[in-house]
């Protein structure tokens, strides 16, 4: 029989997300000679520190991300991934996976002169942080998982279709510009409309791919926000895609198997939507068994977004706890 652990340090009292602040100071990482990084600073200069790594493939950070740590107490650093949000250029697929995404990770800890840190990853950026700790064991003083994703096949193929299962409507709205034909090859058809030249062409269909995404995200309905910037949408689809077409550059099953070998001294603590339906909980449960040492908490009533109450409630409690660790 499987035992679940539950984090050590689960609050009996509700824990809320810290107060909005601002950075207080951010720049422009030049990586190579293709991308440059939007990087931000927040919180306590001379805290321990803690990098945030947002999902996607594609997203980029925003400011509640940052109400995650307390500021007090770490020193919070967050970027935008090669082609994400306010990096540079926007939407370029070029000279941009895994592997890169990992060297700037490890460019904006020595860029800050930082020893170890804290590495907290959600969805893609869950991946993202399981990488870099593979490559970067040493510098990594715990791992905080969120919506666990390893872009192995049954998980892309539940994205790219099975998951219309529980969101019929969401899929149709999806599908319903494309013929018979092309309802068989979804993701090669959308990645030809949104690499289309004419925005035309490529915006609108950025918009229906991104609005997929964001319609199974939480267990219950979210209020469309009704604000739309195409030439952000492209951006985001477009990196996006190009991960997908590539299983985003890692491989899933050997990375269950490296971090059962390698990431065994690192405290671990993985926080998984029960409803989640972007990444199915079955990914976090046997990311558990290989890393046994890690803590995780199933939250019973919650999809896959970092911002339901019980998986919010996790994450601060993870990051509650690791304040006891000593950088």
């Amino acid at each position: 029989m499987f035992t679940i652990n539950k984090l050590d340090a689960y609050p009996m009292t509700p824990l809320t997300l810290y107060p909005e602040i601002q950075p207080f100071t951010s720049f422009q990482l030049a990586v190579d000679d293709t991308h440059t990084l939007y990087v931000e600073q927040c919180g306590n200069p001379h805290g321990v520190p803690v990098i945030f790594l947002h999902g996607g493939p594609g997203s980029g950070c925003n400011p509640s991300q940052r109400r995650f740590f307390d500021p007090s107490f770490y020193h919070i650093i967050l970027f935008d991934q090669r082609g994400c949000g306010r990096s540079q250029p926007a939407g370029e697929t070029q000279h941009n996976h895994t592997e890169a995404l990992v060297n700037d990770v490890e460019q904006i800890r020595q860029r800050l002169h930082i020893q170890r840190w804290h590495v907290f990853g959600g969805s893609w950026g869950s991946t993202l942080a399981l990488a870099y700790a593979l490559a970067h064991p040493q510098t990594v003083l715990s791992l905080t998982l969120r919506g666990i994703f390893l872009s192995r096949p049954q998980e892309l193929n539940w994205f790219l279709g099975q998951v219309a299962l529980f969101f019929p409507e969401a899929w149709q709205t999806l599908v319903t510009p494309l013929t018979p034909q092309q309802r068989e090859q979804v993701l090669a058809t959308y990645t030809a409309w949104v690499f289309d030249k004419d925005e035309s062409i490529s915006i609108p269909a950025a918009i229906r791919w991104n609005a997929f995404e964001s319609n199974i995200m939480s267990l219950l309905p979210k209020a469309d926000s009704g604000n739309v910037d195409g030439q952000v949408e492209l951006a985001r689809a477009r990196v996006q895609i190009h991960y997908i077409q590539h299983q985003c550059f890692v491989d899933g099953a050997q990375m269950l198997h490296l971090a059962a070998e390698r990431l065994q001294a690192i405290p671990t603590t993985i926080v998984q939507g029960r409803y989640d339906m972007v990444c199915p909980p079955q990914t976090a449960f046997e990311l558990s068994l290989a890393m046994p040492h890690a803590k995780l908490v199933m939250v019973a009533d919650a999809g896959h977004s970092a911002m339901e109450p019980g998986t919010c409630q996790a994450l601060l409690a993870a990051t509650e706890h690791y304040k006891q660790l000593q950088s």
